[in-house]
């Protein structure tokens, strides 16, 4: 009940962001008219279509955000029709007539001072289409929570809470808009003038949203209209609710399945996303790990037990083993990890849970990877394997990506550790990275608990980690994981914004500020990554930290992509990562993180820019360390 309250004042608080003022004009199109039988079905129609579309959309993935993009454009073709009624009535006449009777009895409906229901419930189902409320805290989260629980009750009636939030404000306004237009028409008579200014506003509202700006421009001015209120709402009444969860500063966030891209809103959830973004790291890589001798289960003390381990079905492929069960597990000590091959986390991370997979396989540990897709190029089977084999993993691995495992132990994170004991029960978790002397020491703890003898008393304490595996250096890590694809874009300063799924020419400022983006070149701004559609465009940041990685894939057609990357306009030299040379150039040959910068010394702020000589390059994420 108090998450369905949450989700109405998040709603509610609509009203005061900029990205409502697209659909304005056709709510108060219905400025006038009874109540009843005009605006409150239009809001009707807005809400319940909008809930459901989010919903489908949260859950059902890309093929219903398409079918949803032709839906937005008869929509606006269709409120573009009645904006031009309502301007132009004399044209309104002309454009009937050919018209079938249904079509003629809803134009002229449209304009008469009685007004039916049907008509403006159609209205709202038109609006609710178009509608893109910017997602702050409350909706992000809303839409997060539906795309890793699936599709349920709970998640519409979040949805529909929330639109019915929207709709009370909404109608609220047109309430009191209604009596100023009335007396206006009494007083005034400017009746005509009204519906004239009406019909321009809607083609206007169209027009805005045809442009991209309901969820570019006004995305972007919307964070500070309600953010702030909304992420009150959400510490203030539901701190602890599972479903409304702020991440451990050290761990990635949950997969977003096209969750934040849901529905008509292709909505940015940079609020909830923006608290995510601080990493914190510590070491990596698998053999040749350095022991150091630690007090055996010092730190570890009496583990609670915190429920049985769920069963590992639902997995779409095994490597390395044959399926295994919870049951065929029983007295073994199981280690889950949770991961995906791009998250820079998990991979520093990954040489302990290797070096514990090695050291203590003859005593009875079992280490499973679960992998759990975060890009669409992750879920691709042969990108997993391929990745796998290049970093060593000998242990089984299961292809989560249904997500069925990660829901069964409602895990939230990247990486992810979860520790079961031999008769099946979690004892201990850690989420993200570090703690790694702990979590070996729970391991220990747990095989002596299953009767092992003469368990090892030392820890791993270094890895050998090399590359982007290598610890990250906290202390001068300025900068942000910052995502490229539009559902999660920030702090992009390109002039015109993002234009959303169409080519668009783009230009940098003179000048970046401190964690500021941009592209230059033509380029193709989707979901989940920005395509180059033309050779010769470039991506420039500037950061600071010691280390930067940038999550790139080849086009559709797999070619290799040429790149060259200059630091303030200069070749890297002694400061360039694992995967370029010291001039600067490389090649995108496969979908992965690339580590492009690694310095030495004191860390300052630096432009980093990567030009790209051919066309079809996708850019997925910017991580550092």
């Amino acid at each position: 009940m108090l998450l369905i309250l949450i989700s109405y004042l998040g709603g509610v608080l609509t009203i005061l962001s900029p990205c409502i003022l697209p659909v304005l004009p056709f709510v108060f199109a219905r400025t006038g008219q009874p109540f009843r039988r005009s605006g409150l079905p239009l809001l009707v129609g807005m809400a319940l279509t909008f809930a459901a579309v989010a919903t489908l959309a949260a859950v059902g993935g890309n093929w219903v955000l398409q079918t949803n993009q032709y839906g937005r454009w008869l929509a606006m073709a269709l409120l573009a029709f009645f904006g031009l009624t309502l301007l132009f009535p004399h044209l309104a006449d002309k454009l009937t007539k050919p018209l079938v009777a249904a079509g003629d009895r809803l134009s002229s409906t449209a304009q008469a001072d009685g007004v039916g229901i049907g008509s403006s419930l159609l209205l709202g189902v038109a609006t609710g289409l178009l509608w893109a409320p910017c997602a702050g805290p409350v909706l992000g989260l809303l839409l997060t929570g539906a795309a890793l629980n699936g599709a349920s009750a709970q998640t519409t009636f979040l949805l529909l809470a929330y639109a019915a939030g929207a709709a009370t404000s909404l109608a609220v306004a047109l309430l009191i808009g209604g009596k100023v237009f009335a007396a206006m028409k009494r007083s005034l008579g400017a009746g005509e003038w009204v519906r004239r200014i009406l019909g321009a506003a809607m083609i206007a509202g169209v027009a805005a949203i045809a442009l991209g700006l309901d969820t570019g421009l006004l995305t972007r001015l919307s964070t500070v209209a309600t953010s702030g209120l909304e992420q009150q709402l959400i510490d203030r009444y539901a701190p602890n609710s599972p479903d409304v969860q702020a991440n451990p500063a050290p761990a990635q966030t949950a997969p977003q399945q096209g969750a934040m891209m849901a529905s008509n809103a292709m909505m940015a959830s940079n609020a909830m996303m923006a608290s995510n973004k601080q990493m914190t790291s510590n070491t990596m890589a698998p053999s040749n790990a350095t022991m150091s001798a630690h007090g055996n289960n010092a730190a570890t003390g009496s583990l609670p037990e915190e429920g049985s381990m769920p069963p590992l079905d639902g997995a779409t492929q095994w490597l390395n083993s044959k399926p295994l069960t919870a049951r065929e597990l029983k007295g073994k000590v199981v280690l889950i990890d949770f991961w995906t091959y791009s998250c820079i986390n998990c991979l520093r991370s990954l040489p302990y849970v290797q070096a514990w997979a090695k050291k203590y396989r003859d005593q009875g540990l079992v280490v499973i990877g679960v992998h759990a897709p975060e890009f669409a190029f992750e879920r691709d089977p042969a990108n997993v394997s391929k990745a796998v084999r290049d970093l060593g993993i000998s242990y089984p691995v299961a292809i989560d990506n249904n997500y069925a495992i990660w829901r069964a132990f409602g895990n939230k994170y990247w990486p992810a550790h979860y520790f079961i004991d031999a008769t099946g029960r979690i004892r201990h978790h850690h989420f993200g990275e570090g703690e790694y002397v702990q979590s070996e020491q729970v391991i220990q703890q747990l095989l002596e608990e299953a009767g092992q003898k003469n368990v090892a008393n030392d820890v791993v304490i270094e890895t050998g980690a090399a590359g982007a595996q290598m610890a990250a250096d906290d202390s001068q890590v300025k900068s942000p994981e910052t995502y490229l694809g539009y559902s999660r874009v920030q702090n992009f300063v390109s002039a015109r914004g993002v234009q959303q799924n169409r080519n668009a020419d783009y230009s940098l400022p003179a000048q970046l500020a401190l964690n500021q983006w941009g592209l230059a070149g033509n380029w193709k701004v989707q979901e989940e990554h920005a395509a180059l559609t033309q050779k010769d465009g470039r991506i420039t940041y500037r950061f600071q930290a010691r280390d930067l990685h940038l999550v790139l894939g080849p086009g559709k057609d797999g070619k290799p992509v040429r790149f060259r990357v200059t630091i303030d306009g200069a070749a890297p030299g002694a400061a360039h990562g694992s995967d370029i040379a010291a001039d600067g150039t490389g090649t995108v040959t496969g979908q992965r993180l690339y580590q492009l910068v690694r310095q030495s010394g004191k860390v300052v702020e630096h432009t980093f820019s990567i030009e790209f000589l051919d066309p079809g390059v996708e850019a997925y994420a910017f991580t550092f360390g």
